[in-house]
């Protein structure tokens, strides 16, 4: 599918991957509505679902002792596929939401006018419709937690309704994305302990120091568009001086999550994962070429492998409490 959708025929939008199995196994007439759900670009689903998985992990392997069980030191897979589920619905239905109100907008964007609202492939009364099946999908899922929880994922919703407007007026916008995405950073601790604690509040600072990282150099693919219609952004602010303010935010979010582990007393193994995620992070920054879209989108999405890395350093470091004493 190398055919990219405009208003006078059908196809993917501009920054899908062709080959997606969005457009080989759905059928066209669904094609409008996992665009709008960004199913056939899942970078984003994947970095909001890793903070959950992280604060999952942190916690079911918090305050670790030697007597403790592998099963007691790792999340349980319930509680992960329930975050996964409700990572996709509810990306799904903030970008559809983020469609909605932007359309105007993404008209004027070379990159984005290909989306299914600016090119008519689908109305804006069956988008609302959309919006809120998803969001009833993640609803579905909250109400599996501790009232706690719910409350607290139910505030996440003012986050999520505002940050489409800030944009137009803010040259921060990615520091209120980065509070709606790193949210799950403080879910997963909840639906360990009912409660947010110093380590899951640390663990959501530096998820959003990650998020404005990753999501400035994600901008950068747009700043001549943006500029020409007003559009507001960290890419724009920073400009060429982004490379210096990763630094500060890459080097930032790793020193929260390292104090956020410390505090949470997870298995000194546990910071490997943080090292690798240092050395990818550090990779990003040296190679960067703000000017390069195609290179700035490859190295958004690479992030999920520093999801992958934290993750899997935690889960290594429970593994590591169980095995040290039978070495």
């Amino acid at each position: 599918m190398e055919t990219i959708q405009t208003k006078a025929s059908q196809g993917r939008v501009a920054d899908a991957p062709s080959d997606h199995w969005v457009y080989r196994v759905l059928p066209r007439a669904l094609w409008p509505y996992a665009q709008l759900a960004r199913w056939d670009r899942p970078i984003g689903w994947q970095l909001l679902l890793w903070p959950c998985w992280w604060s999952a992990a942190m916690a079911a392997s918090a305050y670790a002792r030697p007597e403790d069980t592998l099963d007691s030191l790792l999340p349980l897979p319930s509680t992960l596929i329930l975050f996964f589920i409700g990572a996709v619905a509810m990306r799904g239905a903030g970008c559809t939401y983020n469609d909605i109100v932007d359309v105007n907008i993404d008209n004027q964007v070379e990159r984005t006018r290909s989306r299914p609202l600016p090119s008519g492939k689908v109305s804006r009364r069956k988008a609302w419709l959309f919006l809120v099946l998803q969001a009833l999908v993640g609803l579905a899922v909250l109400l599996q937690f501790d009232s706690f929880t719910i409350l607290l994922g139910i505030c996440s919703l003012a986050v999520v309704a505002a940050y489409p407007f800030m944009k137009r007026i803010t040259n921060w916008p990615q520091f209120v994305l980065g509070l709606a995405f790193s949210w799950g950073a403080l879910m997963g601790w909840s639906a360990e302990f009912g409660d947010v604690d110093e380590p899951a509040i640390l663990l959501y600072v530096g998820a959003i120091m990650w998020t404005i990282g990753y999501d400035t150099i994600y901008a950068h693919q747009d700043k001549e568009d943006d500029a020409i219609v007003g559009v507001k952004s960290t890419a724009r602010l920073f400009g060429e001086n982004t490379k210096a303010w990763l630094i500060v935010l890459y080097g930032g979010a790793l020193m929260c999550f390292a104090v956020a582990f410390a505090n949470a007393q997870v298995p000194m193994p546990s910071m490997a994962g943080l090292i690798a995620a240092a050395v990818h992070m550090g990779r990003q920054i040296v190679v960067l070429d703000i000017d390069d879209g195609d290179q700035c989108l490859k190295l958004f999405r690479s992030n999920n492998q520093v999801g992958w890395l934290i993750f899997l350093g935690l889960v290594g470091g429970a593994c590591w409490n169980f095995l040290k004493p039978m070495i």
